[in-house]
């Protein structure tokens, strides 16, 4: 096994992570920080993130969270100062033996750099390979999932000798049974997050919407939404529950008054870890390719995912809430971007194409074997 210049040195004892900027990307990283702490138990380790996804660090395997400071406006000049500001407040709390950045951008290394870690783990990316001490080649992470490519950023003491898919217990592409006892299986959100606070689940069955993306081309139709959700209350008579942030606020408030769905709007009512409850609970959670939809399986929700442009073998949710996917490969799927480059007559066809009636006969499947409650 190679050495890296921690190993070289001894264990670190003051360790700061970038976490990564996106709610689903973040609930990846979790077997990154789970092999970083007992790797190094007794190192101080602590997580700078963007206030988005601070509900959901892993605080059992961390000692601090550090909130980097929001820029004020969107000017090159304000996002400036949040980078320097950001780079000041972790040089104050430092100092740091091992930085590692998770996202592969260079303001993340910038700041590692400014702040005075001393040795800077990433990939090398974006330009910033000078910044980093121990850049790693992006090629071989590009081809695997992102929860891998987090871990191959662990110095190599640290990294496990066994398939990171164990890690959740199901192996990735395996949609059936409960697979490997994973750590992942053994997960409890009101340890890593004692500082949310759940919300109640409603009395008897219930079933989970998640229709937010931050992407037009990850985005069901709204009326596709209204359709699968109209079939549900018919056949099982079901209420379902909208979840969201502020953003998902106006297409919830249309869903739910239709009474003829059975949807109750409960978006904006906490932090993203405030849902936990709700998921787990949950008789099955239907959600585009989103933070939530990882958020939710990793709670123990069975998961079923329209999926859009994006590629799910980069960036699929892994469980250990068991997920299956549906998806329309049209000829320029995964295209991966965040906008429909096609024609106005195939616009989004690959979200489009998968058809409300079709999705629901896969979900009543899906729960049969799932053994929902």
């Amino acid at each position: 096994m190679s050495t890296s210049v921690v190993g070289r040195a001894g264990a670190p004892g003051r360790i700061l992570v970038r976490s990564p900027n996106w709610i689903g990307e973040q609930v990846l990283a979790y077997p990154f920080f789970h092999y970083l702490r007992h790797a190094f138990p007794r190192a101080h380790i602590t997580a700078a993130c963007v206030p988005w996804v601070e509900s959901v660090q892993f605080r059992v395997l961390l000692d601090e969270v550090v909130v980097l400071p929001k820029r004020e406006a969107h000017s090159p000049l304000a996002r400036l100062r949040a980078i320097e500001g950001a780079a000041r407040m972790l040089r104050k709390a430092g100092p740091w033996d091992l930085g590692v950045c998770l996202p592969n951008s260079l303001s993340s290394a910038w700041i590692m750099f400014r702040a005075g870690v001393r040795v800077r783990r990433g990939y090398k990316r974006d330009g910033r390979g000078m910044l980093l001490d121990e850049g790693l080649p992006w090629d071989a992470a590009a081809s695997t999932h992102r929860a891998e490519a987090y871990v191959l950023l662990l110095p190599p003491e640290a990294r496990p000798d066994r398939p990171i898919e164990e890690f959740w217990g199901t192996p990735p592409g395996n949609d059936l049974g409960p697979g490997l006892p994973g750590v992942a299986a053994r997960f409890d959100p009101s340890r890593h997050w004692p500082e949310a606070e759940p919300i109640d689940p409603p009395q008897g069955p219930y079933w989970v919407l998640a229709p937010g993306s931050r992407a037009e081309s990850r985005r069901w139709p709204e009326e596709y939404f209204a359709a699968l959700a109209r079939l549900i209350a018919e056949e099982t008579g079901w209420t379902g529950i909208i979840v969201g942030g502020p953003g998902e606020g106006a297409v919830a408030l249309r869903l739910s008054q239709d009474p003829g769905l059975k949807l109750l709007d409960w978006t904006g009512r906490g932090t993203v870890a405030s849902y936990w409850r709700l998921f787990a609970g949950a008789r099955f959670t239907v959600s585009n390719d989103s933070g939530l939809a990882h958020v939710a399986s990793l709670c123990g929700s069975p998961v079923q995912i329209v999926w859009g442009a994006a590629d799910p073998r980069h960036t699929k949710p892994l469980g250990p809430g068991t997920v299956r996917i549906a998806f329309n490969p049209v000829p320029c799927w995964p295209c991966e971007r965040n906008t429909c480059s096609q024609p106005q007559a195939t616009q989004l066809l690959c979200l489009r194409g998968i058809l409300p009636e079709i999705v629901w006969r896969e979900l009543k499947t899906f729960s049969r074997e799932c053994q929902v409650r």
